[in-house]
């Protein structure tokens, strides 16, 4: 009987992605999220496999480096965004007062 895993798929893929698309130390990723770092390289590893299986062969060295500096930075927008959100919620109360 397999194991449940007390993290959610889409939670691992996210934090997984994270990584790869940010340039971010598994160790740093982890670590703000409360994850063990073994567990994180383990969805990034299996990430990594799907990636990369086979279709991403076809991309020239330029191209396959504009892709991983626009993962980057959808990465980084994204983790911008959210903060944003959470500024803006925290605003939002306070102005109710």
């Amino acid at each position: 009987m397999a194991r449940q895993s007390k993290y959610p798929e889409e939670f691992r893929r996210q934090a997984a992605a994270l990584v790869l698309d940010s340039g971010r130390t598994i160790r740093d990723v982890g670590r703000e999220l409360g994850v063990n770092h073994e567990t994180l390289r383990n969805w990034v590893d299996r990430m990594r496999q799907e990636r990369d299986g086979g279709r991403t062969s076809d991309l020239a060295v330029d191209e396959r480096a504009e892709l991983v500096r626009l993962r980057r930075q959808v990465a980084q927008l994204e983790l911008e965004k959210e903060i944003l959100k959470k500024a803006a919620v925290f605003f939002a109360r306070e102005t109710e007062r």
